[in-house]
């Protein structure tokens, strides 16, 4: 029987580009946290990964038990930069809060590692598989 990496890693390998990537967007604005009118930028994560891993979701198929219930539809996932609204807007038109900007970019970097941590452990495993220990 054939391996199947993407059943094999569940959805680490595309959590941890996706943590990769918001690691950037993240560091780019405790940067230019001093710049006149740069605005802070995000991803919404989750939507992403959804995103990511629609290919293996394709293969779930979700049950409406009441007819009010709302379609599922992964089109509607927002996968684009987004702006982040101030909690104290700055004269000089900055949205960057340095404070916020670092604890989001130290949660995710914690969540890089747990990622790592598992897609680790996913490796191990068929390694073991395959010397059938």
């Amino acid at each position: 029987m054939p391996i199947s990496f993407d059943r094999a890693l569940s959805i680490h390998d595309d959590a941890l580009l996706l943590r990769g990537q918001r690691s950037s967007i993240l560091a780019s604005n405790i940067a230019n946290v001093d710049t006149p009118n740069y605005k802070a930028r995000d991803i919404d994560f989750g939507a992403m990964l959804r995103s990511a891993n629609q290919q293996q979701a394709d293969s779930v198929v979700l049950a409406s038990t009441h007819r009010a219930h709302i379609a599922l539809d992964s089109s509607q996932a927002q996968t684009t930069l987004m702006y982040r609204n101030p909690l104290h807007p700055s004269l000089d038109g900055n949205s960057v809060d340095a404070h916020i900007e670092q604890a989001k970019f130290a949660e995710n970097a914690l969540l890089y590692q747990t990622s790592f941590t598992f897609l680790n452990g996913k490796f191990n495993g068929l390694m073991k598989a395959l010397k059938g220990e």
